[in-house]
């Protein structure tokens, strides 16, 4: 088979373990995100219980590898609880996946969180309190646009790290991009040996972080009004 024969067959193959890549970023960052604020909030809270608990998941989970978390949350339930809560094929892959990135990026996430709200004076929520806001109004309508544009560089980081992180969902035989890509060299759809498609799949990467780049400078420059 030649080069222009197998050509179609491997971007067929590639976009769609691409779409798979895009599917578990996309769904990353909608559990991460939001879940991350609330993290952060937890860790600031008054009830040290909840305080001290969060502080230690959010060490272990930041203190391990997301190899080793994939393969505990995948593997954990069916081997111990004798009870794969997951559920069989690609989807039940995929919803595992989701669940490590989502708890993983998270931690991250409230880290980033906490040094932008407490990187805003507190002379702002005494202020608000004078004018007789509550600490959920100071919050949403004084902080919150402070902290978005403090945590922008340090997220958007994370956000490019996350898009390559995804190939790491190949140790659970999750069908990403890099698992298209380096099955044409072992066998894959009557082609074998082949490694450009495993190149072929850094392109992808290199065009989704760049379209992310841009994406994000652009957003700093709307935030700009923030500056002193």
């Amino acid at each position: 088979m030649t080069f222009a024969e197998q050509l179609p067959i491997v971007l067929r193959s590639l976009n769609t373990g691409f779409l798979q890549t895009l599917r578990l970023f996309f769904v990353t960052l909608l559990g991460a995100i939001p879940l991350g604020l609330l993290i952060s909030l937890g860790t600031m809270s008054r009830l040290k219980a909840l305080k001290g608990f969060l502080k230690i998941v959010v060490w272990i989970v930041r203190g391990s590898p997301l190899m080793i978390q994939l393969l505990i949350i995948f593997y954990f339930p069916g081997l111990v609880w004798k009870n794969n809560i997951w559920g069989s094929g690609e989807s039940g892959r995929f919803l595992a996946a989701s669940v490590a990135f989502i708890i993983n990026y998270a931690c991250y996430f409230s880290e980033i969180f906490r040094g932008g709200i407490q990187s805003i004076p507190a002379g702002q929520e005494e202020a608000g309190l004078v004018l007789g806001m509550t600490r959920t109004q100071i919050f949403f309508r004084v902080k919150l646009l402070q902290m978005v544009k403090s945590v922008l560089p340090p997220i958007s980081n994370e956000i490019i790290t996350l898009v390559k992180d995804t190939s790491l969902a190949r140790i659970i035989a999750l069908q990403e991009i890099i698992w298209a890509g380096q099955a044409f060299m072992k066998s894959s759809e009557g082609i074998s040996g082949a490694i450009w498609p495993l190149f072929f799949t850094g392109i992808y990467y290199l065009a989704a972080n760049g379209i992310l780049t841009l994406l994000f400078s652009r957003l700093e420059k709307k935030l700009s009004f923030f500056r002193a």
